[in-house]
């Protein structure tokens, strides 16, 4: 089972279980994956030094192969110079097997290069395959790790959610809900009473009016009543 595997089995636990669990394996795997990039530089080194080494082997042969392919080229217009007179049989002689050893040295170091060039080419092929390995490793083990500090988050403010849940007291809760209640009760009954009092008191200002009302009328009367006896006795 995988590191990460591992680590997401904790998810089976209670929230502030898995949050002491995880704290570790995160920085665990932030190490492992600072690990896995560092070997990753150092594989794409090997990489490209093992490639200029089987570029270089393969410069090699074709510069071994030319050179070949020069002296035996020599060696034949030494002995057809020889066959025409233009020099010395014998020193033609000696010149040209000088030259064809020298083609064999070359022979030989172009079957060695390419020996090499076979070998570099096979470790190429497996730094390469590392590199890819590595690399989707480490592509992958940073996903998760992303995957795995989310759960963290969630599973902390579930944490957090749950201790301020347990620590509320239903007793005292209710206890404070009828306070509330008994004071709005009270306001209320206070409210009623101010309004009880302001209608009493305007029903009594009526009152009064009222009665000024009806004396300015009974004297309205005997006034018009004292005018017509004094025109009467006149007449």
């Amino acid at each position: 089972m995988s590191l990460f595997k591992r680590i997401f089995t904790l998810g089976k636990a209670e929230s502030n279980a898995v949050i002491d669990k995880l704290e570790d394996p995160i920085k665990m795997t932030e190490q492992g994956i600072r690990d896995m990039k560092s070997d990753l530089e150092k594989s794409l080194k090997a990489l490209a030094e093992v490639k200029a080494m089987a570029i270089r082997a393969k410069n090699e042969i074709k510069e071994q192969e030319d050179r070949s392919a020069d002296y035996e080229k020599k060696a034949m217009m030494l002995l057809q110079r020889a066959e025409s007179g233009q020099i010395d049989a014998v020193e033609a002689d000696r010149l040209a097997g000088e030259a064809l050893t020298k083609k064999t040295e070359c022979d030989s170091h172009v079957e060695r290069s390419k020996a090499e060039q076979i070998k570099f080419d096979g470790d190429v092929a497996k730094l390469d395959a590392n590199v890819k390995k590595i690399r989707s490793k480490v592509s992958s083990w940073e996903n998760e790790l992303k995957t795995l500090k989310a759960r963290v988050k969630v599973a902390s403010s579930t944490k957090n959610l749950n201790k301020q849940m347990a620590s509320i007291d239903s007793s005292d809760t209710i206890a404070m809900l009828e306070r509330m209640k008994d004071k709005v009760n009270e306001e209320e009954a206070l409210a009623e009473a101010y309004g009880d009092i302001a209608n009493e008191s305007r029903s009594l200002d009526d009152e009064i009016d009222t009665a000024i009302g009806n004396s300015s009328t009974a004297s309205s009367d005997k006034l018009a009543e004292l005018k017509a006896k004094m025109a009467a006795a006149k007449g």
